[in-house]
């Protein structure tokens, strides 16, 4: 009898068990940012399945294909491309775009990888179908972009080309030309169950062999300006140098004849002191100047011929008479 219960307790425990693995194995689930295909022998079978939740499917026939509802990015390699007036340009774009249509983006692509791939033949078409058919100025300028003083200042370093683009005329602009690609390209998307939500240029660059020309253009504007500021830079510090130069001579000048001036006034005065002292004592005065001149006249190696009643040696002649006390 326990054998008879034991083997009931065995079967039921694997009908549970196969309930269980059966149930896993005919159920699914999606979260919010999911859309699902069901696919029986890789044909697709029904609807889209895009509420969240749990779902059913045959098991071991069914296979279920999981797609993104959220937004998904597209960047593309970088482009050589001609513009209107034959300036070859690199041209790096990128773009966002969602599944809408799971059930013809996998009958189309089959997946991201393949939507990928035709995301680059298209949108680098339209790419370069609109550039190729703008000036260099509308690709790198915007419409409503009011050119200022700085802005051609700054041109200037790399050469008068530059300053002329920013000068000419925009009629469509950056913007403009990207939603022309954006329509142009978003008329090819249903087929493959793709929204196309936007389309912009992340960088527009000059290709390298114009990039070298370019460079050498902006090496010599700088060269020049250089030589502008170093000429400049002579030519003030030659002025400086006359200024100084200037200045020098006039305070030499002006020392000159301020040291003539007080050697005049101590000339003037010591003339003075000298006639008060003469108007004082004219005898003493007299005799003061001839000792002087003595001191100056009667060195070791001159000699005088004078005659002895000279009077030049009166004062010697007369000390004879003066009384010795």
């Amino acid at each position: 009898m326990n054998t008879v219960f034991g083997k009931l307790g065995l079967v039921s425990l694997g009908v549970v068990v196969l309930g269980v693995i059966g149930f896993i194995v005919s159920t699914y689930s999606l979260d919010e940012t999911e859309q699902a295909i069901v696919v029986q022998f890789g044909a697709p079978v029904g609807e889209p399945i895009t509420e969240p939740g749990l779902h059913f499917k045959i098991p071991f026939i069914q296979e279920v294909r999981r797609f993104d509802k959220r937004l998904l990015s597209w960047d593309g390699d970088p482009n050589q491309i001609p513009t209107r007036g034959e300036q070859f340009i690199s041209v790096d774009t990128a773009a966002r775009w969602r599944i809408v249509d799971p059930l013809k983006f996998l009958e189309s692509v089959g997946d991201e990888r393949g939507a990928q791939l035709r995301l680059n033949d298209i949108l680098d078409s339209v790419v370069r179908d609109q550039i190729s058919a703008s000036d260099l100025v509308e690709i790198v300028r915007s419409k409503d972009w009011e050119v200022s003083q700085e802005d051609l200042e700054r041109a200037q370093v790399t050469g008068e080309s530059d300053e002329e683009i920013l000068l000419q005329q925009v009629t469509r602009g950056r913007q403009e030309i990207m939603e022309s690609a954006l329509r142009q390209a978003q008329t090819q998307m249903p087929q493959y169950g793709i929204e196309l939500v936007d389309i912009r240029i992340k960088r527009v660059d000059y290709v390298e062999s114009v990039q070298q020309r370019v460079f050498e253009r902006m090496i010599a504007e700088r060269q020049r300006i250089a030589e502008q500021f170093r000429a400049e830079g002579e030519g003030r510090a030659r002025e400086i140098d006359g200024e100084t130069d200037r200045m020098l001579s006039e305070i030499r000048s002006e020392a000159l004849r301020r040291a003539e001036v007080v050697r005049g006034e101590a000339d003037a005065e010591a003339t003075r002191i000298y006639n008060d002292a003469f108007g004082a004592d004219p005898e003493f005065y007299a005799f003061f100047r001839t000792l002087e001149s003595y001191t100056k006249t009667l060195g070791k190696d001159v000699t005088l011929i004078l005659r002895s009643d000279s009077d030049y040696f009166r004062f010697l002649r007369d000390i004879q008479s003066v009384p010795r006390e």
